[in-house]
């Protein structure tokens, strides 16, 4: 005679109750339950600590070409530009309160005795008449030059400029070329030549930075020169 046939609940269940008898007979459903109440139930604080990204750094040797492979690498130095200064000497004092001021005619006199020797000069090099002030020759001692003569023949920067009188000494002043003027050492030519007000002098460019000096005194009206 045939099995009767069994229905497909039936053979569920009995898969079921044979499963559940193998879990109890390995004792599962208690480790289940035991590893459930050890797990945290909110997450470690560790885990959420983000870890600082680090940056490796690597030392490159720089190509080099392969002419200058086997020479001693370059050593670059600071290299410190200084001012153009002029050393002090040492100047004679002067009184400034017997300070003497020049007479329009005295003046007027010494720069047509100038205008007079510089039209006899080699007109190969250029020049320029400037009479004297109080602030050329006492107190501050800057001279200011001729504007249109600076722009026209003098360097576009700073520069050591040397005064030659008529006796060939040589004083180095520095020429300011945005004033345009000459200031270090001007002090020290004027005192050493006793420049006064209303002495008229004629700068004449013999060099690119080299002035030739002719004086022609206020208090000498028949004397051409020093």
């Amino acid at each position: 005679m045939a099995k009767p046939k069994v229905s497909y609940e039936e053979s569920r269940r009995k898969r079921l109750e044979e499963n559940k008898q193998r879990m109890e007979a390995l004792n599962l459903p208690k480790l289940a339950q035991a590893l459930q109440n050890s797990s945290p139930s909110k997450t470690s604080p560790i885990k959420n600590v983000k870890k600082p990204r680090t940056i490796e750094k690597q030392v490159v040797a720089v190509r080099r070409s392969s002419r200058v492979a086997n020479k001693p690498a370059p050593v670059y130095k600071e290299i410190v530009i200084e001012r153009l200064v002029i050393p002090r000497g040492i100047s004679k004092h002067r009184d400034l309160s017997n300070r003497v001021y020049a007479s329009d005619e005295a003046r007027t006199n010494a720069i047509e005795r100038a205008e007079k020797l510089l039209s006899g000069l080699e007109s190969d090099y250029p020049a320029f008449i400037r009479s004297m002030l109080p602030s050329h020759v006492t107190g501050g001692f800057w001279l200011g030059l001729n504007v249109h003569f600076c722009k026209t023949n003098l360097p576009k920067r700073d520069e050591v400029m040397t005064l030659i009188d008529e006796d060939g000494n040589e004083y180095k002043t520095i020429y300011l070329a945005r004033k345009p003027g000459l200031s270090g050492g001007w002090k020290g030519f004027a005192v050493a030549h006793e420049l006064v007000d209303g002495d008229a002098l004629i700068f004449q460019l013999i060099r690119p930075s080299a002035f030739k000096v002719f004086i022609l005194r206020v208090n000498s009206p028949k004397q051409g020169n020093n």
